[in-house]
C-alpha cells in the first residue's frame, strides 16, 4: 500500500503487446504526481447512452489524481499506453488549450446549444486545477457566452468559482452534482484517498446553495456492505445542507477495475472482501459487471431492488427530487465573439 494512493499495483493496460508477470504486483515506493501538457484537437466529446443525463460533455483532464479505487474511468488510460492502476492516479494529462478550442467548437456554424456537462469522466476539480485553472477559463468562456453547463466534483476547489457558478446560476444556466460516498472518514481515506472529506462535501454543498446554485447530491458509488447503510444519512445530510435532488449509483467494474478493486478489497477488509462481491454478483447476473443499458448503473435482483425502493423513501422523506441534473436554459447562448452583456464584461476584470 502507497500512503495516499488508490492502488499500489500498475497492472499492463489491456492494449499492450506484452503482458509481464511479476514477482510482486505492487509498486513499494511512493510515486509522484506529474501532468503533462498536451494540445487537444477537440473538447466536446458526445454521448448517446441513454443512462446518463447528458448528450455533451467535457474533460480538461485526462487520468485523476484522487485516487479513488472504483473509478470507472480507469480503463480509459489504455488509449495512452499507461495502466489503469497507479499511472491513472500520477500520470496526468491536462487539456491546456482547452478554453480556445471549445471556443472555436461553440463559434461553428452548426453549433446546437445543449448543455454541457464538466466531470462526467475524471474530476475537473482535482488537486492539479488549483495550478491550471482550465475548469475556470472554461467555465469564464461558458459564462460570456451565456451557455449552459452542469458540473459534476467530488473536490471543494468548486467553490473557488463561485462567483462565475452564482452568476450563471442567475441566468438558470448552471447545476452542481457533488459525488458523496461515505461519511466515514476510515474508508475515505482508503477509497478515494485525495478527495475531500465528507464533511468538506457537505460544507461545499451548503456554499453553493446559499449563492442560489441548484445542487444535488450524487451518492456513489453504493457498495454492498462498506457504505450502503448510509444511504439515508447521507440523503438527510445533503438535504439539510442544501440539496434539492438526489442520485444514485450501485458500485461498476468495467474492464480492469474488477481487478483493481478486489485487490483493494482484500488488503483493506479481507474479511468482508467475498461477501462484497458475492452480492455484486448477485447484482451483475453472477458476473462482476454488467454493460447492458438500464441495468449497468442500478443493477437487478434483491439487494438492488431493496436498494431503490429505500432510496425512493429517502428521497421522500426529506423532500429532494430524484434525478442529479436540473433544467438549464439554451435560449440565452451567444457564440463567441457576439456582443456580450456589459456587467459579465467587468465582472471578469476582478479575477
Amino acid at each position: 500500500m502507497i500512503k495516499g494512493r488508490g492502488t499500489a499495483s500498475n497492472p499492463d493496460n489491456r492494449y499492450h503487446p506484452l503482458q509481464l508477470e511479476r514477482e510482486s504486483p505492487y509498486i513499494e515506493k511512493p510515486s509522484q504526481t506529474e501532468c503533462r501538457p498536451v494540445h487537444a484537437r477537440s473538447m466536446i466529446a458526445r454521448n448517446q447512452s441513454p443512462d446518463v443525463p447528458f448528450t455533451q460533455s467535457i474533460n480538461p483532464y485526462q487520468g485523476c489524481e484522487h485516487g479513488c479505487i472504483y473509478c470507472y474511468a480507469r480503463p480509459t488510460h489504455a488509449y495512452l499506453d499507461l495502466s489503469p492502476g497507479i499511472d491513472f492516479e500520477t500520470r496526468l494529462t491536462c487539456k491546456t488549450n482547452a478554453p480556445e478550442v471549445l471556443r472555436q467548437e461553440l463559434s461553428a456554424p452548426g453549433y446546437r446549444c445543449l448543455p454541457i456537462t464538466l466531470g462526467a469522466n475524471t474530476d475537473p476539480y482535482q488537486p492539479v486545477e488549483r495550478r491550471y485553472r482550465i475548469t475556470r477559463r472554461i467555465l469564464e468562456l461558458l459564462l460570456a457566452c451565456k451557455h449552459p453547463v452542469s458540473l459534476i466534483t467530488k473536490g471543494s476547489l468548486v467553490t473557488r468559482d463561485l462567483d462565475i457558478l452564482e452568476a450563471m446560476a442567475t441566468q438558470g444556466l448552471c447545476s452542481v452534482a457533488i459525488s458523496l460516498t461515505t461519511l466515514q472518514d476510515d474508508l475515505k481515506r482508503t477509497l478515494e484517498p485525495r478527495a475531500s472529506s465528507g464533511a468538506s462535501r457537505l460544507a461545499t454543498i451548503a456554499s453553493l446553495s446559499k449563492v442560489g446554485v441548484p445542487v444535488s447530491v450524487l451518492y456513489a458509488p453504493v457498495i454492498p456492505t462498506l457504505n450502503d447503510a448510509e444511504l439515508e444519512e447521507i440523503v438527510s445530510a445533503a438535504a439539510d445542507s442544501g440539496a434539492t435532488r438526489a442520485a444514485y449509483i450501485l458500485l461498476r467494474l468495467p474492464g480492469e477495475v474488477a481487478d483493481l478493486f478486489e485487490e483493494w478489497l482484500h488488503l483493506h477488509y479481507p474479511m468482508k472482501a467475498n461477501h462484497v462481491m458475492s452480492i455484486l454478483r448477485q447484482c451483475r447476473q453472477g458476473e462482476r459487471s454488467d454493460t447492458r443499458f438500464g441495468h449497468r448503473m442500478r443493477g437487478t435482483g434483491p439487494f438492488a431492488e431493496l436498494l431503490a425502493q429505500r432510496f425512493r423513501l429517502a428521497c421522500k422523506r426529506y423532500a429532494l427530487v430524484p434525478g442529479d441534473i436540473d433544467e438549464l436554459r439554451t435560449d440565452l447562448f451567444q457564440p463567441p465573439g457576439e456582443p456580450t452583456n456589459l456587467a459579465v464584461d467587468q465582472m471578469r476584470l476582478f479575477d
